[in-house]
């Protein structure tokens, strides 16, 4: 039997590109995502049987677990999850509020929590977990979810590996100035899924707590 993965936040965009990328590798992919609209769309471009669409709410902890059992009851115990999460813009520093921070904590830490937790509760013999990193400017409140994510990444990574769970993120630049980026030139979507999809590969099976930077030298250029 196939081995299935989730992908949190994966009816469009990133999410939406690495759910592709892990169907063409023969991974069975269950596609949570909050818009049903995208989900639609999604269903329509993916067209796979090895694809189900489910909508719901990624901070509420009913409507992800109801989920998650969906997922295992089409296609088995969970193998991978990918957390993509949204991309939209947030708040700057200019505009910070305590409810916007509450909004990006919950977003981008509490919701990568929920649906970790499901994951590891409906694994089979090992799970592999690769949470996404968005880099941006985008200010304060997106900042302090992202270093959030990164060290409960490392965490879950130290606590459950004896249990043979390996936890990894991967790091990506959203709107580089291109001047500022060492290759003169924006990725790719299909670079970002394709380092997703190393990480969940029998071929990463020793790699773990992990940040994997995709950003064309970005970081690196002072």
């Amino acid at each position: 039997m196939k081995r299935p993965a989730v992908v949190t936040g994966g009816a469009s965009g990133i999410g939406l590109a690495v759910a592709e990328r892990l169907l063409d590798d023969g991974w069975p992919v269950a596609i949570i995502d909050a818009e049903a609209e995208a989900l639609a769309e999604a269903e329509e471009r993916l067209d796979s049987e090895d694809a189900i669409f489910i909508r719901a709410d990624p901070t509420d902890d009913e409507e992800i677990s109801e989920a998650f059992d969906q997922c295992v009851d089409a296609f088995g115990p969970i193998a991978a999850l990918v957390n993509a999460g949204p991309t939209g813009e947030k708040p700057t520093s200019d505009d910070l509020s305590a409810e916007h921070l509450r909004q990006a904590l919950e977003f981008g830490l509490v919701a990568v929590q929920i649906a970790c937790r499901e994951a590891i509760e409906r694994r089979g013999d090992d799970l592999s977990i690769v949470n996404l990193l968005a880099e941006s400017d985008a200010g304060i409140a997106e900042a302090t979810a992202r270093a959030g994510l990164k060290t409960f990444s490392e965490g879950l990574a130290a606590e459950l590996g004896p249990k043979a769970v390996r936890v990894n993120c991967v790091s990506w630049r959203r709107n580089a100035a291109i001047e500022n980026v060492p290759l003169r030139r924006p990725s790719d979507v299909e670079e970002i899924a394709a380092a997703v999809a190393f990480l969940l590969s029998s071929e990463a099976s020793y790699v773990s707590g992990h940040t994997l930077v995709v950003d064309g030298g970005r970081s690196k250029a002072g």
